[in-house]
């Protein structure tokens, strides 16, 4: 069964958008778009990816890429992200983590 689209609503973190940012494993992501369902925040979006984004993959990651249509998931809006996690929870490839954004302001 699909999941339901989020809204901001159901976002529980108390985190400012930009706090952190959504980084995507390319050798693991098989563009389910689950991460684009449940984020309340539009910030991923699942597309074909640039050369330039390819670029590092390791095989098994470029087989996957090629198996699965050549669509990934990429982060469109990183700054809007307000880490509550969803897309990490969501990801049945587990290739979502959450990294502090050192351009935050926040860190010294």
């Amino acid at each position: 069964m699909p999941q339901q689209r989020s809204t901001p609503s159901d976002c529980t973190s108390k985190s400012p958008a930009g706090v952190a940012l959504p980084i995507i494993d390319r050798n693991r992501c098989e563009g389910k778009e689950d991460c684009v369902v449940v984020c309340p925040y539009d910030v991923f979006e699942v597309r074909k990816l640039t050369e330039q984004e390819r670029e590092g993959m390791s095989l098994l990651g470029s087989l996957k890429y090629l198996a699965h249509g050549r669509r990934q998931a990429v982060v469109a809006k990183p700054m809007d992200c307000h880490a509550c996690g969803l897309c990490v929870q969501a990801c049945p490839e587990k290739a979502i983590t959450l990294r502090r954004n050192k351009d935050d302001g926040q860190m010294s």
